[in-house]
């Protein structure tokens, strides 16, 4: 039986023309069950553009963050496969799709978008400090974590519902960095992971500051290992982790 999908796209201020083309793209090409905006903190009329989508639009009056809104749109999906793509739209559609292939198929828990992939075909590159900042972040997380992969924060990644009981269950980064600790997570619950190779484009007007988030993400890498250690039974890490405020994602009032 095929296997249902549901999308989540999170939204923080996007620009709303090309939010809409982006999401009637994903409409046409996935079909999904279900296909959910999470809008944080719109300016106004933000809504009111995006009323006609072929989407739930779910707005916040705030930015949760990334990780939160995401997490909260799994929540509320009813599919086999929950799936997210960034709201600036720089994997595509086709691509988006491919992430998802490996877990509707029922092969992998969890698929992650790779720009970095060796095969993953980049159309236009990050300015030269993002560039640099975003390949010796990936070089570090290959260093600490499992899984050992190319890219890490690509904007485009599929889970299977069974796969993201367990998960979210310790998720408690709000903002960039749950890409992070989600993969960290995963692999220390022994997930099946497949990297996929994407095609992809640099969206300049990205609400991602290069060197402020980068920073964060690094913080973030950081306590993704710890907590992935201690998920995994590490002793040291999970003495830590009772010693430290670590509220999870799902006990914020985000969900």
């Amino acid at each position: 039986m095929p296997r249902s999908v549901g999308l989540v796209v999170p939204a923080y201020q996007p620009n709303v023309d090309r939010l809409s083309r982006y999401v009637c793209d994903l409409d046409d090409r996935l079909n999904p069950a279900e296909l959910r905006i999470e809008l944080d903190d719109p300016s106004p009329g933000d809504e009111a553009a995006l009323a006609d989508l072929p989407a739930t639009v779910h707005v916040a009056d705030r930015r949760r963050g990334k990780g939160a809104a995401i997490t909260e749109g799994f929540d509320a999906l009813s599919t086999d496969v929950l799936a997210f793509a960034d709201a600036d739209g720089s994997t595509p559609a086709d691509s988006v799709a491919d992430v998802i292939e490996p877990v509707a198929s029922g092969e992998f828990d969890l698929a992650a978008g790779s720009r970095r992939h060796p095969d993953a075909t980049v159309q236009s590159h990050q300015k030269t400090l993002r560039r640099l900042l975003g390949d010796g972040f990936a070089w570090l997380a290959r260093q600490l974590l499992v899984p050992n992969l190319y890219d890490y924060q690509c904007g485009a990644k599929a889970v299977s519902a069974n796969f993201w009981a367990r998960l979210r269950r310790h998720l408690t980064e709000p903002g960039f960095a749950w890409d992070i600790e989600l993969l960290a997570i995963a692999g220390a619950l022994g997930g099946k992971i497949a990297e996929v190779p994407v095609v992809w484009e640099d969206k300049p007007e990205s609400t991602v500051d290069p060197v402020r988030d980068t920073l964060s993400m690094f913080t973030g890498l950081l306590a993704a290992r710890h907590r992935a250690k201690a998920v995994k039974g590490g002793r040291l890490h999970e003495l830590l982790a009772d010693r430290r405020d670590q509220r999870l994602l799902i006990e914020r009032g985000e969900r």
